[in-house]
């Protein structure tokens, strides 16, 4: 079974009740059962979640030296900002997608450079809670 790492960065632990016109009104946690339900058979999945960027990238160092057949990112707001977590998703040696939410292009102008995304594979943006679900899908495929 494959086996994929899924990391949330800063203020996803607060979906439900952030900006719900932007984000819907699930919960990370809503969104982590929704999207094993429909992945269970088929892949493991193991979530982690940090508002800290150093923890972000101490964990996707850890992964380097894991047995992880892919990872599906969500930077939140460090997306636009974070060098650290670019360069260390860098080191690793499997697939990387990068998902958001919202549709980031639609946004504010600053939300439009994802310095992160530089060193994902692909980017999943605007489907919502599916974007973690199409995520892992498109890395099945």
């Amino acid at each position: 079974m494959k086996k994929i790492l899924i990391i949330n960065g800063p203020n996803l632990n607060m979906l439900g009740l952030r900006e719900p016109e932007v984000y819907g009104s699930d919960t990370l946690e809503d969104i982590r059962l929704w999207t094993d339900s429909k992945i269970k058979s088929l892949v493991e999945t193991i979530w982690f979640q940090s508002n800290l960027e150093g923890e972000i990238v101490s964990r996707i160092q850890l992964a380097h030296t894991e047995q992880f057949d892919a990872l599906v990112i969500n930077p939140g707001g460090y997306a636009h900002t974070s060098v650290a977590i670019h360069d260390a998703l860098k080191i690793l040696k499997i697939p990387v997608i990068e998902v958001h939410l919202s549709q980031v292009y639609k946004r504010e102008e600053f939300r439009h450079t994802l310095l992160t995304a530089k060193a994902a594979s692909a980017i999943m943006s605007g489907l919502g809670k599916q974007s973690y679900y199409r995520a892992i899908q498109s890395l099945l495929d």
